[in-house]
């Protein structure tokens, strides 16, 4: 899962990616509004920390963008204490929760963990499909009540899909979603190639109906 931490002070970036990373999330960082619009027109990410206080202007403006843009980002704004009116426009404007600070990195992951799960996967902690169970707090998957062990990588590329399901999905959306915003640095996408390649194989090795379609020319697709 991808996060943009929208964050001026450093110090305070950098511990919320700490934490986070050390929860198996992808970190990137926006430290001016404008950062965050050149992100947010380029990238998709499962959930934006949004400080409103920006050094360019006010966060707010963010998601007014994202609302033009018809996107569909979570989006969660950190605020200082002081700032009650603004966190009531942040949430007319379509943010889904706020955080004051300072605030425990706890409850920041369980608030994002709450965000993702009910953005994507109807509030549940279980995600079946068909055969497949998948725990999204052991981050487990069980295939026909086999256990399926998948890396870090693995696991975020099949929670894609599912929360893409019966999408066509390009590569370069894939290998943006698990690298960030270094894919645009890399010569090809073929670690994509290997990544799907080898979560197929697990997957059908423990008993699963092949769900991953290649999209020739394109990318792939989950069909349910």
């Amino acid at each position: 899962m991808k996060i943009l931490i929208i964050e001026d002070e450093l110090e305070l970036a950098k511990s919320i990616a700490t934490y986070l990373s050390e929860q198996q999330y992808l970190c990137e960082f926006a430290p001016t509004l404008q950062d965050a619009l050149d992100k947010i027109q380029l990238y998709q990410y499962d959930c934006i920390l949004l400080d409103i206080g920006l050094p360019d202007g006010n966060g707010l403006k963010l998601l007014e963008e994202l609302k033009t843009q018809r996107k569909q980002d979570g989006v969660i704004i950190i605020s200082a204490k002081n700032a009650l009116d603004d966190k009531i426009h942040g949430l007319q404007l379509g943010a889904d929760d706020y955080l004051t600070k300072p605030f425990h990195l706890s409850e920041l992951t369980a608030r994002i963990y709450s965000l993702i799960r009910r953005k994507q996967f109807n509030s549940s902690n279980i995600v079946v499909q068909n055969e497949i169970q998948i725990d999204l707090l052991a981050k487990t998957v069980i295939v026909n009540d086999l256990p399926v062990l998948l890396t870090k990588k693995e696991f975020d590329l099949l929670m894609f899909f599912i929360g893409n399901k019966n999408k066509v999905i390009s590569k370069s959306t894939l290998a943006e979603h698990l690298s960030g915003d270094i894919a645009d640095m890399l010569d090809n996408h073929d670690f994509v190639y290997a990544h799907v390649k080898n979560l197929k194989k697990k997957l059908q090795d423990a008993g699963s109906q092949s769900y991953i379609k290649t999209v020739y020319g394109t990318g792939y697709k989950w069909e349910n």
